[in-house]
């Protein structure tokens, strides 16, 4: 299993608001900036706007836990910021999972699987009259 490379320091964080590209969903903002480097780096906030200190930790926890499950996904080479919102503590993982992927995807950090051309069986081999 991979481990969670995070974003730590406020200037990482500043630099990934101010040059990223941001994308908004109902539960989280995602921002997103290249980097050099052989894995992603996450940082997670959540700010007073959300709620109590256990909203706080149950929205952060949200978002670490669907960043976790798409982690083998991620292209190496960005650095993330997620923001939760005011709704992320209150809804179920997989919609914040499923909200993260959409917004990942938009940013092109996923890895996108290959699309099958036409209606040719993917996993058959082609014949060829040398093959035949």
């Amino acid at each position: 299993m991979d481990i969670i490379v995070p974003l730590t320091e406020n200037y990482e964080f500043k630099r990934v608001y101010t040059r990223g590209k941001s994308v908004v969903r109902p539960t989280l903002v995602a921002y997103c900036m290249r980097k050099s480097g052989p894995a992603p780096r996450i940082g997670i906030t959540a700010s007073k706007k959300i709620g109590n200190a256990v909203k706080r930790n149950r929205a952060r926890r949200l978002l670490r836990e669907s960043a976790r499950m798409l982690y083998p996904q991620m292209k190496p080479g960005f650095d993330l910021v997620l923001v939760s919102r005011g709704k992320t503590p209150f809804v179920n993982c997989n919609i914040v999972m499923t909200e993260l992927a959409s917004a990942l995807e938009e940013l092109g950090v996923l890895v996108s699987a290959p699309k099958n051309k036409g209606n040719r069986n993917a996993s058959a081999p082609e014949r060829s009259p040398e093959n035949v």
